[in-house]
């Protein structure tokens, strides 16, 4: 399913959409049928390239650049947004219909109002805004049945874009179903063709159209289309689309300029309750990289029709269903998971309790050593290490001691040695006895001590030794003179569960503010592989984004962190979006020049940067 972003801030900024044209919607200030007049007088005038010219549109209108990105033909009823595309169709003419007898043969082009109703006149006939180009086995099933929810499917294609008997109330024909992804597309398809041809849809035979200029459509299939247009928002492809077809049309689809306008055409007098707050919600079957969300079903005066999945504040899916699987996470990480609720006229409801879901650790990496799991290199003597044992078995301690090296140079000093023993899954913490009580308790701790070691300073690396080799690290051996951790407290990822005696601060330590003791010889390890130590959240490192301005081609650092990409016209529309990415590069050649905004999202944090677009 289609993300669906939006953000407050975008809205308050008041530069001009570099794809909408200047005061192209100014005369659209009415509602209901009204609206849909003065939109009919914005669009009516446009260029009619011919039925042939549809193809020269194509090779820019509908280029994959959101799913494989692989600039083939982005056809509707073949493309696989979760998965590897069945076929393949490039704008190679050799590939276009002709003959077929199976998919994948060629591909031709689908009105989405079939020509049959308009008896293939022009302009209507070429108007690539209600035109896609689709598979041609699969645009010959579908023929000139209307589209619709599919009761029982008599045939599926290979994305799963079915034709069966009618779920529509009050229909009982056969109809033509796509899936999810594109319903919403569909949906806006066919509000563009009632109000562009608003002047002569009345005459058209097709069981959709009611014979009317106003509602156009009948009720069951009106309703229809605004769920489908509420389960699927617009997304960047649609916007691409919209801004290519311009280009050589030179009229636009309003209602992926403006969403909006969909309830205030067809529904002015629309439903304003909200759902109900969706409730116990569970998650099972948690994996290292996957977990399984479930939820009691929300009510609503009129239906409840989709669900909104939230990852942390970040939209992670919309369904149909009160349960979804979550995946791409990563082990041993913490997610915030909640559910909202919508129904047809788009009201939502609150957010439900957020539910907390901890990942299993990586098998492999379970511990077979102790390490140091905290650092505090506060004011004045708050200073204090945590050593964890993740192991599956009870450690001698009196093997082990720990060292400083001075100022990053000489020898490591000769140490403190440890005595007692730590069971596995627990903590052994070791202050700075002058430690002030409002920093940690020296009650609390296991060893509270005036030794050297205890006075290290942000340049002064501690080594945890056995049997007197050195095995973990804090800070560089030899490092000379500068700071590598000075005021500042150190938070062993949750990803990390063995010693190593490189240290590497980005990769492997969270980073948080001088005196932050709170954590100190409180985290819960557990040997079992399949249980996680619980990670804090860590002060965020600022996403850097160059070049800029650009061309379209970024370097995008982020601290090797997996993320999500979105990028804003500045009137919020969203024009193109990666879902999970580590790759270093961005390339978003397809974007007109002017103002974007690119918001950046991990599991910690969220950064926007403006870019500009040359």
């Amino acid at each position: 399913m289609k993300k669906h972003y939006t953000l407050a801030l975008l809205l308050s900024i008041t530069a001009v959409m570099a794809q909408i044209p200047s005061g192209y919607y100014n005369t659209a200030t009415s509602s209901g049928y009204t609206l849909k007049t003065e939109l009919y007088t914005i669009i009516k005038n446009h260029t009619d390239n011919g039925y042939g010219g549809l193809y020269t549109t194509y090779q820019t209108s509908d280029v994959d650049n959101f799913y494989e990105k692989d600039g083939t033909i982005l056809d509707m009823y073949s493309e696989k947004p979760n998965g590897t595309d069945p076929y393949n169709y490039t704008t190679n003419s050799t590939q276009r219909c002709g003959t077929y007898s199976a998919e994948g043969n060629c591909y031709n082009r689908e009105h989405i109002v079939p020509q049959s109703s308009f008896n293939s006149t022009a302009p209507m006939v070429s108007d690539a805004h209600f035109i896609t180009p689709t598979d041609g086995k699969v645009n010959g099933q579908r023929s000139n049945y209307p589209h619709g929810n599919v009761a029982t499917a008599s045939w599926t294609s290979l994305n799963g874009s079915k034709l069966g008997t009618s779920a529509v109330s009050g229909y009982t024909g056969t109809v033509f179903e796509p899936i999810d992804e594109f319903k919403g597309d569909i949906a806006r398809m066919y509000f563009y063709f009632a109000t562009r041809y608003e002047t002569t849809v009345s005459g058209y035979s097709y069981p959709m159209f009611n014979g009317t200029t106003n509602q156009v459509f009948t009720t069951a299939f009106l309703n229809m289309l605004l769920a489908w247009n509420t389960l699927d928002p617009v997304s960047p492809r649609e916007v691409a689309r919209n801004n290519a077809i311009y280009a050589t049309q030179n009229n636009r689809n309003p209602y992926i300029d403006h969403p909006e306008y969909v309830q205030k055409v067809w529904n002015p007098t629309a439903d304003t309750q909200a759902p109900s707050t969706p409730t116990n919600l569970i998650a099972s079957g948690t994996t290292q990289t996957t977990t399984s969300l479930s939820w009691t079903a929300a009510n609503d005066n009129v239906a409840v029709t989709t669900y909104d999945v939230y990852q942390g504040s970040a939209l992670k899916a919309t369904v149909t269903t009160t349960n979804y699987s979550v995946t791409g996470l990563t082990a041993a990480t913490t997610y915030g998971f909640s559910i909202k609720a919508k129904d047809a006229a788009g009201n939502t409801s609150s957010a439900s309790s957020t539910l907390n879901v901890t990942t299993t650790t990586n098998a492999s990496a379970t511990a077979t050593e102790l390490y140091f799991s905290e650092y505090i290199e506060g004011s004045s003597n708050n200073k204090a290490l945590e050593i964890a044992n993740a192991t599956a078995s009870t450690i001698n301690l009196s093997v082990y001691s720990i060292k400083k090296q001075t100022n990053g140079s000489g020898s490591w000093s000769s140490g403190i040695t440890l005595s007692g023993s730590l069971s596995k899954g627990n903590k052994y913490t070791i202050v700075n006895s002058a430690i002030a009580s409002s920093c940690y308790s020296t009650a609390s701790t296991n060893l509270s001590t005036t030794a050297s070691e205890m006075t290290f300073n942000g340049n002064d690396a501690v080594g945890l030794f056995k049997n007197g080799i050195l095995i973990d690290i804090i800070g560089t051996y030899n490092g000379g003179t500068a700071n590598f951790a000075a005021d500042v407290t150190l938070r062993r990822k949750a990803t990390v569960s063995g010693p190593t005696t490189t240290f590497n601060k980005t990769t492997d330590w969270d980073t948080y503010a001088s005196d932050t003791c709170n954590n100190l010889g409180s985290k819960t390890i557990q040997s079992s592989a399949k249980t996680a130590i619980i990670a804090d959240e860590a002060i965020a490192t600022e996403t850097l984004i160059y070049p800029n301005p650009s061309h379209g081609d970024f370097i995008i650092y982020n601290s090797n962190k997996q993320y999500a990409v979105t990028i804003y016209n500045l009137i919020g529309q969203v024009v193109f979006e990666e879902k999970s990415s580590n790759s270093s590069t961005l390339s978003v050649t397809n974007l007109l020049k002017g103002i974007y905004l690119v918001k950046i999202t991990d599991e910690t944090h969220t950064t926007i940067k403006k870019i500009l677009i040359n």
